[in-house]
């Protein structure tokens, strides 16, 4: 699947973040560097790359939550930059978010029934119970878990409510901030099984955030690399997964562990050929140090 600006439900377009530095005179640090991005209604664009590479500002940036220093991001037609901040709250619930650690996004003083009836308005305590007992179920969990506190889930079970409370408003976009990074292989991909059924049924779009190149093959339409707040290559799954063209991507793949010992040596060997390339351009001058180096 691909999109195009006039089908696109999000467009970020040449969009730059930067953070200030305490001192005087210092320049601010320059996160996010131009990054352009569209994704179409019921698309996932994984979103992929090393720790500080700027993955999770990006999502933060849509939500609001980091400044743009430059750029925009486009939902559903409208500016979000240029809204007001009450614009900015009734678009908020087409566009939520799960977060990595389940625990902490849930309130530990509040009854599963409370987080997931807070986001809804305007309904009656018996119209209220009915949904909350309709969005456990969507998330394979019993109708009557309503009463019971977070603590007393496990970790796999706080992240379907995590998601439950995310689908409460029948949002159209949902920002996945590596969700499953803290669970075991098992219940993570039980999650991620969740995730690919609920798009197909609901027709919500993701932006998928993770370093996890199997996660991201796994649920993504198209992949976006991220390299020091830049995006290295941008292409579909396969593509990006079977025939990266950016050496950085390339690198990327080599460093993924697997379970055979020869396959294992043969991509370190790989990994140290793309290394000692990298040094030769750089020296030569034909190689941009900016993109190469992490």
């Amino acid at each position: 699947m691909s999109s195009s600006p006039s089908s696109a439900i999000l467009q970020i377009r040449d969009l730059h973040v930067s953070f200030p530095v305490r001192g005087f005179r210092k320049e601010p640090i320059r996160v996010i560097r131009g990054v352009s991005l569209d994704i179409a209604p019921g698309e996932t664009v994984g979103l992929v790359g090393e720790s500080g590479s700027g993955k999770t500002t990006i999502g933060r940036a849509v939500l609001g939550l980091a400044p743009v220093t430059s750029g925009s991001i486009t939902f559903q037609g409208k500016d979000l930059g240029q809204m007001s901040p009450r614009e900015r709250r009734r678009s908020a619930k087409d566009i939520q978010a799960v977060f990595q650690d389940p625990y902490s996004s849930l309130n530990p003083a509040m009854t599963i029934e409370d987080i997931l009836s807070e986001p809804l308005q305007g309904v009656d305590r018996r119209q209220g119970r009915e949904k909350v007992r309709s969005l456990l179920e969507s998330v394979n969990l019993p109708g009557n878990a309503g009463q019971r506190l977070a603590r007393e889930f496990s970790g796999g079970q706080r992240q379907r409510i995590a998601i439950a409370r995310a689908l409460a408003l029948s949002p159209k976009l949902i920002i996945c901030d590596e969700p499953t990074s803290a669970l075991d292989l098992s219940t993570q991909a039980r999650v991620l099984d969740l995730f690919l059924e609920i798009q197909e049924r609901t027709g919500v779009a993701y932006l998928f955030i993770t370093h996890d190149l199997a996660v991201v093959r796994r649920m993504s339409h198209r992949i976006a690399v991220l390299f020091h707040g830049a995006v290295a290559e941008i292409g579909t799954a396969r593509q990006i997964s079977e025939q990266p063209e950016h050496p950085y991507t390339q690198r990327l793949l080599m460093a993924a562990p697997v379970a055979n010992p020869l396959e294992q040596e043969r991509r370190r060997a790989e990994r140290r050929r793309l290394l000692d390339l990298q040094d030769q351009q750089i020296e030569q001058g034909g190689g941009n140090k900016d993109m190469w180096v992490a």
